[in-house]
């Protein structure tokens, strides 16, 4: 996930305890989260269009929720710890989010 995130233009990484924010000048657009609030999950969250993250929730409950204090502001969370991970879904939900948060220039970069 770590190097998915890095591969884009501009990227950096800011570790925290158990999780990491990963940032394109000084706006995150991507959370690698490990137990956010004791919730016990190992996920990506990342910012989608609005009503993605619900849509994305409801077609898929077993991968997609809406994690604590950012979910309702546009961020939904893919689960990294129910078995195996589709590297491409991570990719595209990390590349989505970057588009919607780096600027124009970094985007077209990619």
């Amino acid at each position: 996930m770590k190097q998915i995130c890095l591969e884009l233009p501009e990227a950096a990484a800011q570790p925290s305890g158990e999780h990491i924010a990963f940032l394109v000048r000084k706006r995150t657009f991507a959370y690698y989260l490990n137990n956010h609030h004791g919730d016990g999950i190992v996920s990506v969250c990342c910012k989608v269009l609005p009503g993605d993250n619900a849509a994305l929730v409801a077609a898929n409950p077993d991968t997609f929720y809406l994690p604590a204090y950012i979910g309702p502001r546009g961020w939904v969370g893919l689960r990294l710890d129910t078995g195996k991970v589709d590297w491409s879904e991570v990719k595209e939900l990390v590349n989505g989010s970057y588009a919607l948060v780096a600027p124009k220039r970094s985007v077209s970069a990619r």
